[in-house]
């Protein structure tokens, strides 16, 4: 590392109350972030006839995940860059400016130009506040504060449907985006102030900006074909063969601009890490697989089991609320064991096994019975997120910690969407040539009758456990390197 160029700037060691001050307020940012992805769902049917337009309510919900997935490795290089306060500060900033516009939409289309600003925002909130906290807390005691983060994705997972629903219902549907406006005030208010106090090394990087236009084009195109592929078009069709094309071209694009620009957006060093390569593939797969049976659960709950909507959603609670059991007891164990794969190693052990019971019994198992496998695989998948996070950290010099975050957190997000994909492929496209046009409400109206929908779960349940079973074998394969007992 050639010291001339880097930029330290050394502050007094952190307190304990400067460190709470910090996590309250990147906590409460991504919290922002997270609701946002959550909220809005329950609520489309009432913006829908407010805006009198149904037809393209799904781009409310599509355009903030394109928009959040595609900015957040930029937002890894600029804290890199330009340190984590002031991009930080941005990103909360922007999101909040999307909210108002958001609110103060007159039509659908300017809604969905306003969540695509939002998502401009939100996109780099989870990945710096990952980032933050690898600034301030040493490897070997960061597991124990990646529960906080879990446990904001739980909240937000929970508390958003059911907010969103009942503020639609009740109020109005703008209020779900007015109420960013003190959430993003007190989260600027208590990062800006506590954030000084944070160590910088920054370097006098460069953006690679036709680097980053590449890649976010090409995530673009990727995301909507995943989004469009099986449902609004055939997997066939010509509009998806089109867009798998261009992200196919624009990401040859893109890799061909990281060997030959003079920094490129996401340095050749990182994608060369062993650490940080096998620890981003098995959050990955872990993490999509858990995305996808987030997705998909509720409609076997309801076609199989014969449960109501309300059911099928507290039913979910032990897939959504385990991971932060089994989070919180990977990082603590962090701290003390020296081989601190071999938590995550046989909770995922237990995940696969778990949904390969699942698989084997599908449609034969009680519902109590159904919940405790669920709050078993869980808490197995929980353990892989502290570690995953905390290697890929670990691995990399303090100046690429931005960067090498926000790079995992975009694998992880694009995983998701592809593994998600994968499940809708298996359950709309198993029930025949009418399966590209079925939605999950006309599944749920019972469309398909209850033997094909427990075939096709015993292959989603199959798929689920292949991924955790995946993620085993990159984890296993990562290398274990000591963990850092002070921070960068």
């Amino acid at each position: 590392m050639d010291k001339r160029l880097d930029t330290q700037h050394e502050a007094a060691p952190l307190t304990a109350a400067d460190i709470r001050s910090i996590l309250v307020g990147v906590m409460l940012a991504m919290f922002l972030a997270a609701l946002d992805q959550t909220i809005v769902a329950t609520a489309l049917p009432t913006i829908g006839r407010d805006l009198d337009d149904v037809t393209h309510l799904s781009w409310i919900v599509t355009i903030y995940l394109l928009a959040s997935t595609a900015v957040t490795p930029l937002y890894g290089k600029l804290a890199d860059i330009h340190g984590r306060r002031v991009t930080l500060l941005s990103g909360i900033i922007v999101f909040v400016i999307g909210s108002i516009a958001c609110a103060l939409a007159p039509s659908l289309w300017l809604l969905v130009v306003a969540r695509f600003v939002q998502g401009l925002g939100g996109g780099g909130l989870i990945a710096l506040a990952q980032t933050v906290v690898g600034d301030m807390v040493a490897p070997k005691e960061r597991g124990r504060y990646q529960v906080y983060f879990a446990s904001v994705f739980m909240s937000s997972s929970l508390l958003g449907p059911v907010l969103g629903g009942a503020v639609a219902e009740r109020l109005h549907w703008s209020v779900i985006f007015w109420i960013n406006l003190p959430l993003g005030f007190c989260a600027y208010w208590l990062s800006s102030g506590a954030l000084k106090r944070l160590p910088r090394y920054e370097r006098p990087h460069k953006l690679d900006v036709l680097g980053a236009m590449l890649m976010t084009l090409a995530t673009m195109s990727l995301l909507l074909a995943l989004s469009w592929g099986g449902t609004a078009y055939p997997w066939r069709s010509w509009p998806i063969a089109v867009l798998v094309g261009a992200a196919l071209v624009l990401w040859g694009l893109f890799a061909w601009r990281l060997r030959r620009a003079a920094e490129p957006l996401i340095p050749l060093d990182i994608l060369a890490n062993s650490v940080v390569r096998h620890s981003t593939m098995a959050a990955g797969f872990g993490v999509g697989t858990f995305i996808g049976l987030t997705i998909y659960l509720p409609l076997y709950f309801e076609t199989v089991m014969g449960l109501s909507a309300t059911q099928s959603g507290l039913c979910l609670l032990p897939l959504t609320c385990g991971t932060v059991v089994g989070a919180s007891t990977s990082g603590r164990a962090m701290t003390r064991l020296t081989h601190y794969k071999r938590v995550p190693l046989a909770g995922l052990a237990v995940a696969c096994a778990g949904t390969g019971v699942l698989a084997a019994f599908a449609g034969g198992l009680s519902l109590v019975p159904f919940c405790v496998l669920l709050a078993t695989v869980s808490i197995g998948l929980g353990t892989l997120f502290p570690v995953a996070t905390v290697s890929t950290q670990n691995a990399v010099q303090a100046h690429q910690l931005g960067t090498a975050t926000a790079v995992a957190n975009f694998f992880r997000q694009t995983s998701g969407a592809l593994i998600v994909a994968v499940f809708g492929a298996i359950v709309l496209g198993g029930v025949g040539a009418a399966g590209a046009h079925l939605s999950h409400e006309a599944l749920k109206l019972g469309t398909v009758d209850h033997e094909t929908m427990v075939t096709l779960f015993r292959y989603v349940f199959g798929a689920a456990s292949l991924g955790f079973a995946l993620a085993f074998l990159s984890l296993a394969r990562m290398e274990e390197l000591p963990l850092r007992g002070r921070a960068a």
